[in-house]
């Protein structure tokens, strides 16, 4: 059975469409904000969410994401807690893929049989732990899509360095899509090569038929345009994120915040469609 993501993208690309997915921090600039603003991601174009999950040393984040794990651990959200917003969100939505991002140590707390419990309970979609290679995956995998019913996803990462033996084991584990990371760096990053991202993405699909959705340094419609006319979708973070880096718990702050988010996805959506 396909999962939502794989039902998604497949539908999108039917239609020649290309993927907007946008990531924000569960927690972030406060709980009360992130339900939500799940559901406004969705009105203002998401095709696909990707929800972090707040964790103390994210590597590899940039400041941006960094201090909102930062902003959102100091409020009090946990791992469970995150999974429980996306919960509620599943309430009223039952289409909307979700993705959750996220590193290995509080995951292996739970347990991996306790948190692909929590997910399938939530009606989670995929899983990206940044810190977990498929060569140490083990069952995890076979624990996530256990679930005929609600099959997730774990999804991995490649990047520009990545050599064509883990290319060829990602290949092999992945599911959903593919996150190609398209700069050197982390999340923020500044330099984006597009004609270096489209020959590694060429690369990618001439060994898979499963979607390359891109992410890191996009920041603006002109990027995310011209990714989208290589990859099978955007993902864009550190740019909605950055918006609460000055909010606190100012309802006002957080409000004109949310504003300029949405804004930027119309834009981000506007970009990818035309």
């Amino acid at each position: 059975m396909q999962s939502r993501i794989e039902k998604t993208l497949a539908n999108l690309k039917s239609q020649n469409k290309k993927a907007l997915i946008p990531y924000i921090m569960a927690g972030d600039p406060t709980p009360s904000v992130t339900v939500p603003l799940l559901h406004k991601l969705v009105a203002h174009g998401a095709d696909v969410i990707e929800l972090g999950l707040p964790f103390s040393d994210p590597m590899a984040d940039g400041q941006t994401i960094a201090l909102a794990d930062e902003r959102a651990l100091a409020g009090g959200t946990s791992t469970r807690q995150a999974i429980e917003m996306i919960k509620e969100f599943r309430k009223t939505n039952t289409t909307t893929p979700v993705l959750v991002m996220g590193y290995l140590n509080p995951v292996e707390m739970l347990g991996y049989d306790k948190f692909a419990a929590l997910c399938k309970d939530a009606g989670i979609d995929g899983v990206l732990l940044v810190d977990l290679p498929p060569q140490e995956a083990g069952d995890f995998p076979k624990a996530l899509q256990a679930d005929d019913t609600n099959p997730i996803n774990q999804i991995f990462l490649l990047s520009p360095t990545t050599t064509d033996e883990r290319t060829d084991s990602v290949i092999k584990n992945c599911s959903g899509f593919i996150y190609y990371v398209s700069v050197k760096g982390v999340t923020g990053a500044a330099s984006l090569d597009v004609d270096e991202v489209n020959a590694q993405i060429a690369r990618i699909k001439a060994k898979t038929d499963i979607p390359v959705c891109v992410g890191f340094g996009i920041k603006d419609g002109k990027s995310a345009k011209a990714l989208a006319s290589v990859a099978d979708g955007v993902i864009v973070g550190s740019e909605l994120v950055k918006n609460f880096a000055e909010c606190g718990t100012d309802e006002q702050k957080i409000t004109q915040a949310v504003d300029r988010l949405l804004a930027k996805m119309d834009e981000l959506r506007a970009a990818i469609d035309g």
